[in-house]
């Protein structure tokens, strides 16, 4: 057995048994629906901005997309990161953390779905929007299994399968058992794992280089694709638009994600998401911005990555571990358990946000007699188990046939599709009485519409150089056609809203006035 396989090795274990004990440890937060799913209402700002951070960035930031966008920005890429830092999460919590916490409170809604069937009192839109929750979340929780077969190639000669299995099982049981607290806590740890590993593995990467300047250097010297020297280490790299797409998609859409925004229905207090917003941001500053740092160094191993050998272009997924490869095994280590926690961590949160929905937003509403706490909580620990199997199946099929191209797709239009549909409709419900119930709907087919004729055209193989400037550049690529779902949706939205009838006075005074309520504060937080 080498180095690398016994250090990776002690290192999971106690990796898996810290997951588990702390699951154990939290079981007594989750007897009723309110713990089991929001916590009690009670988590700090460190759990909740950590919870925020590692359910934002997976295994998919770090291996897939840090080596794709690094490998077609180069250095500017970095762009992205920086994007999901102060967008993605700075603007994210100023904007929508603490009008969401205030507002679901008051509606005592629970998940996403349950907020919009609140907010328009419409159980018919709650249930739709729960199935839109279904059928897009399922496949980008497979996704979170991407990379990891390369990754832990490089320290254990076991098959992909074996650590699907393993990662869904060990997730399942600490979610099960401990609810939110037990996600937020483990979270935290696994955040932590995360922002160490990252930094010791730029540190790595550019030692192995010669240092950042002989890496820069030797990368301004690299002509690619670009067809000049210097474009993957200039500012904005050598296709400034399509990044500006890249940021957009990868930032804004977390306004829409409802495991993203779910975050903040369970987060303390007022002073708890002041701080709440500085812990994420730096986070992602260093997790984001630092993964898409690493990924712009990939052309430096251009003659050592994979190909695809009827494209002839580099497999995106073993560009970050073929940087790894060449380091030492305390880092390679260090680097299997960043990526399994930054999987694990949005595993948790994806299964607990699909089962919580699942739950108490279709099976609850749509049953006969009233299902009452404790069942509900175990239905959805049912659900749980369902939907991480599934989960795990759909990526062992994926694996084990790679010309099965309908899962990847999906997986690739998931975020647009529930970002476009969601965004616009909650943004404007947590701010805006003249929203109505029929913009919602048009908005939900608009994000769904837009994603699923954008996999129809990528499925088919689908010439669209031919449809127009406009067209052809939407929808060559889903993130393109993702950001349109999301901008077109904040403007759909609106101009609807203003020729469709408006909920009564009324309903809309009591839904507004949980931010009417007067408390008293001190001058640090409040000036005349």
């Amino acid at each position: 057995m080498t180095t690398t396989a016994i250090l990776s090795g002690v290192m999971l274990v106690i990796f898996f048994t810290v997951m588990i004990l702390v699951g154990y440890g939290a079981r007594k937060e989750a007897t009723d629906v309110n713990g089991f799913v929001l916590g009690g209402r009670s988590v700090g700002p460190w759990l909740t901005a950590f919870a925020f951070g590692t359910s934002y960035f997976s295994a998919v930031i770090f291996v897939g997309y840090a080596g794709q966008f690094g490998w077609n920005f180069g250095m500017s890429a970095t762009w992205a990161g920086l994007g999901n830092a102060f967008i993605g999460s700075l603007l994210a919590w100023n904007i929508l953390g603490r009008r969401t916490r205030v507002m679901t409170q008051h509606l005592d809604a629970k998940t996403m779905p349950d907020f919009f069937g609140k907010r328009f009192q419409s159980t018919s839109l709650k249930v739709a929007a729960s199935v839109i929750v279904f059928i897009f979340l399922i496949p980008y929780t497979a996704s979170l299994y991407n990379g990891l077969s390369s990754l832990f190639g490089m320290a254990f000669d076991i098959p992909y399968w074996v650590i699907i299995i393993v990662m869904a099982v060990l997730t399942g049981v600490y979610v099960i058992v401990g609810g939110y607290m037990a996600t937020a806590i483990n979270d935290f740890i696994q955040g932590v794992i995360m922002l160490f590993g990252i930094a010791a593995v730029i540190y790595s990467v550019i030692q192995d280089n010669g240092g950042l300047v002989e890496s820069m250097k030797s990368l301004s010297a690299i002509s690619g694709d670009a067809g000049w020297n210097g474009a993957y280490s200039s500012f904005f790299g050598p296709d400034p638009l399509a990044l500006l797409f890249v940021v957009i998609l990868t930032s804004l859409g977390t306004w829409g994600l409802p495991q993203m925004v779910g975050k903040f229905y369970a987060i303390k207090s007022e002073h708890d998401i002041h701080k709440g917003t500085v812990i994420s941001t730096i986070f992602a500053i260093v997790v984001a911005g630092g993964c898409y740092f690493l990924g712009g160094f990939g052309r430096l191993y251009a003659d050592k990555i994979a190909v695809n050998p009827e494209t002839g272009k580099p497999l995106f997924d073993t560009i970050v571990p073929t940087m790894l490869s060449t380091l030492p095994a305390a880092v390679i280590a260090v680097v299997i358990v960043l990526v399994l926690s930054a999987s694990m961590s949005t595993l948790s949160s994806l299964v607990l946000t699909s089962s919580s929905t699942f739950t108490l937003d279709v099976i609850n509403p749509l049953s006969k007699k009233k299902i009452t706490e404790k069942k509900q909580v175990s239905i959805m620990r049912i659900f749980i188990v369902f939907f991480i199997a599934v989960s795990a199946i759909i990526a062992i099929v994926k694996d084990a046939y790679p010309t099965v191209t309908f899962i990847a797709q999906m997986m690739g239009v998931s975020w647009g599709a529930l970002a476009g549909a969601f965004l616009a409709p909650f943004l404007y419900g947590l701010y805006w009485k003249g929203i109505t119930k029929v913009s919602t709907i048009v908005c939900f087919i608009w994000g769904c519409a837009i994603a699923i004729f954008q996999m129809i055209i990528t499925l088919a193989g689908i010439d669209v150089t031919g449809w127009g400037t406009i067209l052809s550049y939407i929808f060559k690529s889903s993130i393109n056609s993702g950001v349109v779902a999301m901008v077109g949706g904040l403007i759909l939205v609106p101009v609807v809203s203003l020729f469709t009838k408006k909920q009564e006075e009324k309903e809309l005074d009591e839904i507004f006035s949980c931010y009417n309520k007067h408390v008293d504060t001190t001058a640090s937080e409040y000036l005349e």
